[in-house]
């Protein structure tokens, strides 16, 4: 059970801390600032999940997990990721 548990955890951790990582690198500003933990979290777990089917497919190795988390987060904060605006541009300014 430890196997499993201790893992997603590091995953999730390591997801939002990614996250938190990609708010650092946008421009001041943004709105909801929440979001990029949060969805480094839920690229955590989304990243556990597929390693652990490729390690049941084809023996994964242990080194991909946190490949896969940043992939993950990158994809969904980075250029391929949601758009936020900023207060200017939500005042017409």
């Amino acid at each position: 059970m430890e196997d499993f548990w201790l893992p997603l955890g590091m995953a999730a951790t390591f997801g939002a801390f990614t996250g938190a990582l990609f708010r650092l690198t946008r421009k001041p500003g943004y709105e909801r600032p929440f979001v990029f933990p949060l969805l480094g979290l839920v690229a955590g777990f989304t990243a556990f999940f597929i390693h652990l089917v490729l390690v049941w497919i084809a023996n994964a190795p242990d080194w991909l997990l946190p490949v896969l988390v940043v992939l993950q987060v990158w994809l969904w904060l980075g250029p391929f990721g949601p758009k936020f605006k900023t207060r200017n541009e939500e005042n017409g300014h």
